[in-house]
């Protein structure tokens, strides 16, 4: 700590802090591989040669957001009709079973996604 401020009296430059654990990341490798190929942090820092800390830093700095660390739902990839039909054939809980995903998961897709499940007939009886 004093030869830093003996070299700050005498006019030189003093670095401060930690070096830099590697080089910083390009915006252009983020938006590759993060954004593009949706790699996590963590391997976008192994395969950079740098720090998860760092990359963090470098997605602030660029702008690019962050993403959630939830996993995506499997019911995303089910397109709805599909969705529906195994709905009334087994029941809520029994897709949810098959599909290995909780009840109220299923439920959230269907509130999204704005589905109608009930088995009447739109049509008024007279």
């Amino acid at each position: 700590m004093t030869r830093i401020r003996y070299q700050e009296a005498a006019g030189l430059v003093v670095k401060r802090g930690r070096p830099p654990a590697g080089p910083a990341p390009s915006k252009e490798d983020l938006v590759r591989l993060y954004v593009r190929e949706g790699r996590a942090v963590r391997d976008v820092a192994a395969d950079l040669g740098t720090t998860k800390d760092m990359v963090h830093r470098k997605l602030a700095e660029y702008g690019i957001k962050v993403r959630s660390n939830a996993a995506r739902s499997k019911l995303r990839t089910i397109a709805d009709r599909d969705l529906k039909d195994a709905i009334r054939a087994k029941g809520i809980r029994g897709t949810a079973r098959d599909m290995g995903v909780d009840e109220g998961t299923i439920r959230h897709q269907l509130k999204v996604r704005q589905l109608d499940i009930s088995k009447r007939s739109k049509r008024r009886r007279k």
